[in-house]
């Protein structure tokens, strides 16, 4: 009788100590919490998310990696946006001028900026 007893004080313990998720949401027993998704694989086996079982060889041809070679529009468009950037950044640090006109001056070079990069598209696609 003992034995039956501990037995089921047991089930119930482990039972109870089951369905409480650890650092979730205190809801009771079983209310919320994180649920880890779990996966059953069924199968022969052989699964592996970068190589087929059906191809002895890497799942696509390797080609060597070639760094981008930059052209001659984006070495000027590179240019351009650094010399404004440094202008814009040199204006905002001024302290000699008013919120309003620094902020003017700021809208002012960004507008240039984007003109000369269209300028600089143009000429280079014109040539």
């Amino acid at each position: 009788m003992k034995k039956i007893i501990a037995i089921l004080l047991l089930a119930v313990t482990v039972q109870s100590a089951s369905a409480m998720v650890p650092n979730g949401p205190i809801r009771g027993f079983h209310g919320g919490g994180f649920y880890p998704r779990t996966t059953v694989v069924v199968g022969g086996g052989f699964y592996s998310p970068y190589f087929s079982p059906f191809y002895y060889g890497y799942p696509y041809p390797y080609t060597a990696a070639v760094p981008y070679q930059p052209t001659k529009l984006d070495m000027q468009i590179a240019n351009i946006k650094n010399d404004y950037a440094d202008k814009i950044e040199s204006v905002k640090m001024d302290k000699d001028l008013t919120g309003k006109e620094r902020r003017a001056q700021v809208r002012e070079f960004k507008r240039e900026r984007d003109q000369a990069v269209l300028e600089a598209k143009r000429d280079y696609y014109k040539s």
